[in-house]
């Protein structure tokens, strides 16, 4: 999904909708559905209230389209208080899940001898949900380190 179509259902899916996401990011429902709309070119959406919808919804997932589409995995910061070893330990299950997912993935995509965009797009969507699980390890490690 791209940024634009993200930002559009981060906005539909706050509760209430536009209707009640608006006046707290200072703007009509109106005004704030066709900024969302990717396929309105009268009303666009700024950066600024890319960030404002993605605070106020408390959704990244504006966030993670555009670090995907620039080939970047997201990677959260750890609350430092949280670091233990039984959180590691958890983070170590969710790896090898997420390391069979994209084998699971791999094998989908290669068992009708044909491979298409879509299905590469699975498999690259796998491989990043496994590398922020990676990059959390290592940020979790760091957030105990002395």
């Amino acid at each position: 999904m791209n940024i634009l179509d993200t930002l559009h259902a981060v906005a539909h899916a706050y509760k209430g909708g536009c209707e009640s996401l608006a006046p707290r990011i200072g703007m009509s429902a109106a005004v704030l559905r066709s900024k969302v709309n990717p396929n309105t070119e009268t009303h666009q959406a700024t950066l600024m209230n890319a960030v404002q919808i993605t605070e106020m919804a408390d959704d990244d997932r504006v966030l993670e389209a555009w670090a995907r589409d620039r080939g970047y995995a997201l990677v959260k910061m750890p609350n430092v208080e949280a670091c233990s070893d039984a959180a590691i330990v958890e983070l170590m299950g969710e790896a090898w899940s997420t390391h069979g997912q994209v084998g699971q993935e791999i094998c989908k995509t290669l068992e009708d001898g044909r491979v298409d965009t879509k299905e590469v797009d699975g498999v690259e969507k796998k491989i990043f949900k496994h590398a922020q699980v990676l990059f959390s390890i290592a940020s979790r490690l760091r957030g105990m380190a002395e």
